[in-house]
């Protein structure tokens, strides 16, 4: 039997504009032979920041089998013009090595490197002092979750960590720039591969107990970076890493608090109601007990409402084989007027909250909870 190889299409090609980006991301148009202009992103901490006139020499092989990576290729250098490479100060060293051995591998200092300002504090640490930690299959989850907390509890101090199961560097997210700048995070913690979070940690372990004891979180919420990866297979996705930080949070001493993916809206079958990932990740891979928050109530929206009856049995039925899940209700009273008003617009999938409100009002439960559990 013959396997694919793995596979990388280069190009060069000349910047001929540069075009509105956002923190830590630079967007250029690039123009590539065969391929005519394209979009790019350049991470400036990562490859420095291009120019117009600049040879760049860019990754397409997203962009040309037309994954959702939103058109864009990515600028992996700019060979000619060393003044526009990143400068390591002597403060940023340190040890840890992201996207290890591969062509874009890039050092970072970790909250818990040796040659950092936190190690002493984390080298034994072993406790999130009953922290609530929310996990999340998707990352458009994240807005809805903070709209959820703020909605209890609008002074809440919430870290976002960033799990490497899609994304690596936390800059793609335009979300997490944004709702930085609108004072909804207070940190972005990068885990596993993933870099260029405020604090980088080598697991999600240590990555609770940086929020917790570095930055001082009094919630901390877990989801993979943008663009999570699927096969349609019961275990072949990456958001099973949602039950993996619960389990990490259990062992550290948090509160695990699972929120649900659901959809009345989602094309396919095994994500309509409960999704088949969150009933894989909390009920067979988590291990430990977790709060499952439900959402309950009237929306005066038929489809959302029918949704919401429909998640509960299957939450219920779920929680005859899991019986280490605790299902909560969580009323919907006043969420759909907090979901619109977060700070970045609400899209999952490509779709609304006017398209999915019971996606949305299923992980913004769980904020709820998690702020209610603060007391």
């Amino acid at each position: 039997m013959t396997y694919p190889r793995p596979v990388i299409q280069w190009r060069e090609g000349t910047v001929v504009e540069v075009l509105p980006g956002w923190p830590g991301v630079e967007a250029v148009s690039v123009e590539v032979p065969d391929l005519g202009t394209v979009r790019a992103l350049a991470y400036p901490d990562v490859v420095g920041t291009p120019v117009v006139g600049d040879r760049v020499l860019l990754n397409v092989t997203a962009l040309e089998r037309g994954l959702g990576t939103g058109g864009y290729a990515v600028v992996v250098a700019v060979p000619d013009r060393p003044a526009a490479w990143p400068d390591r100060a002597d403060d940023d060293a340190g040890h840890l090595v992201k996207a290890r051995y591969t062509p874009l591998q890039t050092m970072v200092l970790g909250a818990d490197d040796p040659e950092g300002a936190h190690h002493a504090r984390l080298q034994d640490a072993d406790d999130v002092e009953g922290m609530p930690v929310v996990a999340a299959d998707l990352h458009s989850a994240l807005p809805a979750v903070l709209a959820g907390i703020r909605m209890v509890r609008p002074t809440a101090r919430v870290v976002y960590v960033m799990t490497d199961g899609g994304a690596l560097p936390a800059a793609f997210s335009r979300t997490c720039a944004e709702l930085r700048v609108a004072g909804w995070l207070a940190a972005t913690v990068t885990a596993g591969q993933a870099y260029g979070g405020d604090l980088e940690a080598v697991t999600v372990h240590s990555a609770l107990l940086a929020a917790r004891l570095v930055v001082g979180a009094d919630v901390t919420v877990v989801a993979q970076g943008p663009g999570n990866l699927g096969t349609g297979t019961r275990w072949g996705f990456s958001g099973v890493s949602a039950g993996e930080a619960l389990n990490a949070a259990a062992v550290l001493g948090g509160l695990p608090v699972a929120a649900l993916r659901v959809s009345e809206a989602d094309p396919r079958e095994r994500h309509r109601g409960l999704s088949h990932h969150s009933a894989t990740a909390y009920g067979r891979v988590l291990a430990h007990p977790a709060d499952v928050p439900v959402p309950t109530g009237a929306t005066g929206r038929a489809s959302t409402d029918e949704c919401l009856v429909a998640v509960a049995r299957q939450v219920e039925a779920l929680v005859s084989s899991a019986p280490h899940l605790r299902p909560l209700p969580v009323p919907v009273d006043g969420l759909l007027e907090a979901l619109s008003q977060t700070p970045v617009p609400l899209r999952t999938m490509g779709r609304g909250l006017e398209d999915d409100a019971a996606g949305f009002l299923a992980v913004a439960a769980a904020g709820v909870h998690a702020a209610t559990a603060l007391g």
